[in-house]
């Protein structure tokens, strides 16, 4: 029996529900979650403990030739430069052959660290609630509920004022190209709204993944910025190459959403490699 999931994204006792399923792929992406099922254990063998999807393949919602495809495995060590290789040509080659897709990403981590109590409200809540199984052992089983509270919405978003400035050296080393630029202005958007989500999900006390409702969600609360984060979200699932944007993120918008989140939620906790 499936348990009723709130229009907000919650199930009957307040916690964030999964939001992907494998029987909501779509005919149309069905062959690329296939494909990648099917290659990942060629790529990485006994080293793999389990895989996901997600994003919005899972979720039902992808748009053929404009959503990509985003994977993560968990290792049962820490990934190495080789195994990042290999999950960068992973996604070229099912980009290559499903023109369905426009691109991709492929995240790797040990299974230590998605189970550390370091990642437990970070990586830990992406597994459990926002990442669909695709083989192994499903490490959400290990892991707790999660309620859309200022822990949950400091640990996943608090961190961009450490992210500016790389963003910052990305903008200012690549070409003016559209193949240079969009995927910045795709990715860059895409993770300013779910940060301005975040900051007020505690007060709108829900989950979701679609960036328009997040904008809509954050615009109740600051209707000063509401129009920027509305275009942010067009430009998340419809991107151009435009410098200009890009700039009004790191010069405008980016360091406004930081200071606001340092002082609502406060600061997330530094990883190891951070320093």
């Amino acid at each position: 029996m499936t348990e009723a999931v709130s229009s907000r994204g919650l199930d009957a006792q307040g916690y964030i529900a999964r939001e992907g399923s494998l029987a909501r792929v779509t005919h149309d992406f069905q062959p690329v979650v296939a494909a990648a099922r099917e290659r990942i254990p060629g790529l990485f063998g006994d080293r793999l403990h389990s895989a996901y999807v997600n994003g919005s393949i899972p979720r039902g919602t992808a748009r053929v030739g404009r959503s990509d495809v985003d994977l993560l495995l968990a290792l049962s060590e820490e990934p190495s430069e080789a195994d990042r290789a290999a999950g960068r040509a992973l996604i070229e080659g099912l980009d290559e052959e499903f023109p369905q897709i426009d691109g991709g990403g492929t995240l790797l981590f040990s299974r230590a660290r998605l189970l550390s109590d370091l990642e437990r409200h970070d990586l830990g809540f992406f597994i459990a609630c926002l990442c669909t199984p695709l083989l192994g052992e499903d490490l959400a089983e290990r892991l707790p509920r999660y309620r859309p509270d200022a822990l949950l919405a400091r640990e996943t978003n608090g961190d961009l004022a450490l992210l500016l400035p790389r963003w910052r050296e990305r903008i200012a080393s690549a070409d003016d190209s559209e193949a240079a630029l969009r995927p910045l202005v795709r990715f860059m958007s895409r993770h300013l709204v779910r940060t301005a989500f975040t900051l007020v999900m505690p007060r709108w006390n829900g989950w979701t993944s679609d960036l328009h409702e997040m904008a809509d969600a954050f615009g109740a609360y600051y209707p000063t910025r509401a129009e920027q984060v509305r275009t942010a979200a067009a430009l998340g699932y419809g991107p151009r190459g435009d410098r200009a944007v890009l700039s009004s993120y790191v010069d405008d918008l980016g360091p406004w959403l930081a200071d606001e989140y340092a002082r609502v939620h406060g600061v997330k906790a530094r990883r190891p490699e951070e320093g």
